[in-house]
């Protein structure tokens, strides 16, 4: 079921994108670096385009009263990760799933935008010219134009704020505790808003992944390679200064990846399974 549910997002993400595509389609139809491009210009001739966004909606229903129907004798829970804290949803509650399912699909496109933004923040100075990073603006817009500082403020405000929302419903729901009083709902928006910085943790990796595939490989000369080496770089810059290649293998990319498991995967547990104790999480 949990595979069943990632493929939905995915399907989901892939039907926002080509109901968002019209005012890309100018600059988009020029390259076809990425699947976004190519469904973009494919779309290109499917008119009305709101029937994409007709077909996410469906989806979001649809795919609730799947996870009502088939959860309860797959022994499926749902679970949403809203930074480092996981709320779970029954699946024998039909309202439930539909409140999963909506929001699950929010959550995706959250995460598509807040992963276009980092490698917005990787690369401020790329010029237009770089048909990934063409996209990449064309997608976040005014996102783009932030300060750097604003830029990384955006996943703790947004996540911090999804929670402020969220939580009174959960609490009324019995889906999380409930709260003595409001400072505690801020300090709690606090502690989820500082997780939100782990969706870039897929991100990162998915990019030192295919930079070391491609140092051994070699895959081409396309743009979409040159811009993972280049975005590859610029995050293994801090570990410039340590002898981490012998001979023609650089160990950099594995000690990055190695240390945010290490940091994602045990340090991060931890500290919130320390905070969470003393903000009733």
């Amino acid at each position: 079921m949990s595979l069943i549910d990632c493929t939905l997002n995915l399907a989901g993400l892939l039907l926002w994108l080509n109901w968002v595509s019209p005012g890309l389609d100018t600059v988009v139809r020029v390259s076809s670096v990425s699947l976004v491009g190519t469904l973009s210009r494919a779309a290109d001739t499917a008119r009305p385009r709101g029937k994409f966004l007709l077909c996410l909606l469906l989806l979001v229903g649809a795919r609730a009263l799947l996870y009502w129907y088939l959860g309860p004798d797959a022994g499926w829970t749902a679970h949403l990760q809203l930074g480092v804290v996981a709320v779970s949803f029954r699946s024998d509650y039909l309202g439930r799933m539909f409140l999963y399912s909506a929001l699950g699909m929010s959550m995706t496109l959250a995460a598509f935008y807040l992963w276009l933004l980092f490698l917005s923040t990787i690369h401020p100075a790329t010029p237009d010219k770089d048909p990934v990073q063409k996209l990449i603006r064309l997608h976040l817009g005014r996102l783009d134009h932030l300060p750097l500082f604003a830029k990384l403020l955006v996943p703790f405000l947004i996540t911090g704020l999804a929670w402020l929302l969220l939580q009174p419903l959960f609490a009324q729901m019995g889906l999380v505790p409930g709260l003595k009083d409001r400072n505690q709902l801020l300090e709690q928006a606090a502690v989820v808003g500082a997780g939100g910085y782990l969706v870039w943790k897929y991100l990162v990796v998915g990019v030192l992944v295919l930079h070391v595939l491609n140092t051994y490989v070699y895959l081409g000369n396309h743009s979409f390679w040159t811009f993972i080496n280049t975005t590859a770089r610029r995050l293994l810059w801090p570990l410039g200064w340590l002898p981490l290649r012998v001979g023609k293998v650089d160990f950099a990319p594995l000690l990055l990846i190695a240390a945010i498991f290490l940091v994602t995967e045990f340090v991060v547990p931890q500290a919130f399974a320390w905070l969470s104790a003393r903000l009733g999480f």
